[in-house]
């Protein structure tokens, strides 16, 4: 496999200090490729060439269509690559195949076509309603001019590398803006990847620009320089509390997407055999290290017990493997760093006098010797104070936790400093509607988890972050607000409002 160069401003090139770092494949250890390693003199580099293109070149002055067009052959083109990227980001991160295939290219190709489509029918203009103080007033009326922010600096996680690069590309290029990308350092090849179908397709130079490199000389650099506008993150919550601050010097746009502890509230009448796959998937699906898991599990006490055997007896059937194997439902950890986090959060929920009902170890065999393979992992007996039931574990670790009645399950729910997603397992839709509009959190499933799309608003609740990514609200988050007032009435004498200063 090729090594990975920085793009920036059209060029691929080596990183000013011609320095690299390995990636690795978690399901084996052994190296894929050599990444430039951007430092602080690569990033403003990138951020230059940012700025220049949106303040001279043609990008922001095209009209909606004009992107359009190009965006939609960039979704086009990833299709086209899809089994290509799969496979790509399969090795780099660790997720299944399936996975891959089914929801990470199709999902990246998506979100650019859907934005392409926004770009082409969501209007730049909004006529205002007329003064309700001073109705009638002739001649005045006001519009809205939405305009692209301006150069804008986007920092992924490793989790899912194309999908979460395809959620800031998309909508920040479709809006007019110019974008300077990190990607995590452990998973930055798929990202690196679609800097190069930018290039194929046309995107004019300097538009897109992906660097790779270290928090602290890279990120920390795009949060605070002065020409970028707006930062958007996906990460931890600590690591957006010190975006927040690294941008409040200068006071610019910032949108956080970040932890979570997503609680599943099952109630007594739901379908068990539905629900106990659904808190699994919701738990389990790429090794729980998606930020809106279902971590949290709170079952009524009327079926707990029988709920707990079902949830162990079905998780016995989780196919743990080889990533590249179709039919392997649970591939490795993305790290050795995540595995030790992982088994560190088991530790203590042992300690905290949880009962491990299931997992809890390292699969033995030859197949896991090499790889950051962990169990799926069920604690029973959970309270909901305990930490493995507060702080975001990012693995295959679920705490089922008993409650009375749908009040106590609200109210644990809410228990928490995060509030990204939840989701409500009942064959009564109207009680599950009542239970979801009471939880505070950005995102609820009713008989579902996981499930979403470039069509609709994605963000949180408290701790878990600021603003929202996807749909008609994330395409807005990249545009400002132009408020006009238009007075075609020449006549100084009818102006009323100047009575306020000439008699």
């Amino acid at each position: 496999m090729s090594d990975y160069q920085l793009y920036i401003d059209g060029e691929w090139s080596e990183a000013a200090s011609g320095e690299s770092f390995p990636t690795f494949n978690p399901a084996n250890g052994e190296k894929i490729a050599d990444i430039a390693k951007a430092g602080e003199e690569d990033t403003v580099r990138a951020i230059e060439a940012a700025r220049r293109a949106f303040d001279e070149g043609p990008w922001p002055r095209m009209s909606g269509k004009e992107r359009a067009d190009l965006v939609r052959k960039y979704g086009e083109a990833i299709q086209a690559k899809a089994d290509d990227l799969a496979r790509l980001e399969t090795m780099d991160g660790g997720g299944t195949i399936r996975k891959a295939m089914t929801a990470d290219t199709m999902s990246c190709a998506g979100t650019f076509l859907k934005f392409a489509d926004y770009a082409e029918t969501v209007s730049d203009y909004e006529e205002l309603p007329e003064y309700a103080l001073m109705p009638g007033l002739p001649g005045k009326r006001n519009y809205l001019k939405y305009e692209p922010i301006g150069v804008c600096a986007q920092i992924t996680p490793w989790n899912f590398p194309l999908i979460m690069a395809s959620w800031k590309i998309a909508p920040a290029i479709a809006a007019g803006n110019t974008i300077v990308l990190k990607p995590a350092s452990v998973t930055p090849i798929t990202a690196l990847e679609l800097a190069r179908i930018a290039d194929e397709v046309g995107i004019p130079k300097g538009v897109v620009n992906v660097i790779a490199g270290p928090g602290a000389s890279v990120g920390e650099v795009m949060a605070a320089h002065p020409m970028v506008d707006k930062v958007a993150f996906t990460g931890s919550t600590e690591v957006g509390a010190r975006i927040m601050a690294l941008a409040a010097p200068t006071v610019k746009k910032v949108t956080l997407e970040l932890g979570g502890k997503s609680a599943s509230i099952v109630t007594e009448d739901a379908d068990f055999e539905l629900a106990a796959k659904g808190v699994l998937f919701g738990t389990f699906f790429h090794n729980g290290q998606v930020c809106e898991s279902g971590t949290r599990a709170l079952v009524n006490e009327k079926i707990y017990d029988d709920f707990v055997d079902k949830l162990v007896d079905t998780a016995a059937g989780i196919k743990l493997g080889d990533p590249m194997d179709f039919a392997t439902d649970q591939g490795p950890l993305v790290s050795d760093t995540q595995l030790k986090t992982v088994e560190r959060y088991v530790a203590i929920g042992k300690d905290e006098g949880a009962k491990l009902a299931t997992g809890g170890e390292r699969p033995t065999g030859e197949a896991f010797d090499k790889g950051y393979f962990y169990e799926p992992t069920i604690f029973a007996g959970v309270d909901n104070a305990m930490k493995i039931a507060q702080e975001e574990i990012f693995g295959p670790v679920l705490s089922v936790i008993k409650v009375r009645d749908d009040a106590e399950a609200v109210k644990v729910a809410n228990d928490s400093i995060y509030g990204l997603a939840g989701a409500v397992w009942s064959s009564d839709i109207e009680r599950a509607q009542g239970i979801a509009e009471q939880m505070r959190t950005g995102t609820i499933w009713i008989n579902e988890h996981h499930l979403l799309g470039p069509e609709h608003p994605f963000g949180g609740y408290k701790q878990s972050g600021i603003g929202s990514e996807m749909g008609v609200h994330g395409y807005n988050e990249y545009r400002l607000k132009k408020r006009i007032h238009v007075d075609d009435n020449l006549n100084p004498a009818e102006h009323m409002t100047f009575m306020m200063l000439f008699s």
